[in-house]
C-alpha cells in the first residue's frame, strides 16, 4: 500500500497543473486585457480644436472597465489633461472583444495656459459617450476609430491602436 501512495500523491499534485495548462490553451474563455495609444482631437470650443494623444488600459470581454489618459494642445496655448475612467459595452455580445462598442467616459479634466503645471489653472469634471469600432488583426493587435460627445467638450474624434493579451 505504501508503494501506491507516492503515485497518488503525484497524480493529485499534477491534476491542478494540467487544468491550468488546459485553461491556457482555451483563450476564448479568458477576459480581455488591452493597452492602446491613440491620436485624437476634441473640440472644447468651436474656434480652436485641441489635438493630442492618449494612452488607454482596459480589462474585460463584453463589458470592459478601464482608464484613459489624454494630453491635448490647441492654438490658444491651452493644454488639456484628461483622466477618464471608462465603461465599455461591446454590442456584438457579452463574450466579445471586437466590433462596435458604446463607451461611457468620466473623470477630471485639467486646463493650463502656457504649459503643464501643478496645480492647474482650471479643472472640471468631464462626462461623455463614445461610439467606436474595434478591428482585430493577427488575433492580438487592433485598431479603433471612435467618435465622442460630452461635457465640457462638444465632440471628439480619435484613432487608437494597441495590443490585447
Amino acid at each position: 500500500m505504501s508503494v501506491f501512495r507516492p503515485f497518488w500523491m503525484i497524480i493529485i499534485l499534477l491534476f491542478p497543473v494540467s487544468a491550468i495548462f488546459a485553461e491556457e490553451e482555451n483563450k476564448a474563455d479568458w477576459e480581455d486585457i488591452w493597452v492602446c495609444v491613440g491620436a485624437e482631437t476634441s473640440f472644447y470650443s468651436t474656434a480652436y480644436p485641441a489635438i493630442g494623444g492618449s494612452l488607454s488600459f482596459g480589462y474585460g470581454s463584453g463589458l470592459s472597465l478601464g482608464v484613459k489618459l489624454s494630453l491635448l494642445f490647441n492654438d490658444e496655448n491651452i493644454d488639456t489633461l484628461e483622466l477618464s475612467f471608462l465603461l465599455r459595452l461591446y454590442l456584438s455580445g457579452i463574450d466579445e472583444h471586437s466590433g462596435p462598442y458604446l463607451q461611457l467616459l468620466g473623470g477630471p479634466v485639467f486646463f493650463n495656459r502656457d504649459g503643464l503645471k501643478i496645480p492647474s489653472d482650471y479643472g472640471i469634471i468631464s462626462v461623455g459617450f463614445c461610439f467606436g469600432w474595434r478591428f482585430i488583426f493577427y488575433d492580438n493587435f487592433f485598431v479603433e476609430p471612435s467618435i465622442r460627445t460630452g461635457f465640457p467638450y462638444i465632440f471628439g474624434v480619435s484613432v487608437s491602436s494597441g495590443v490585447r493579451f
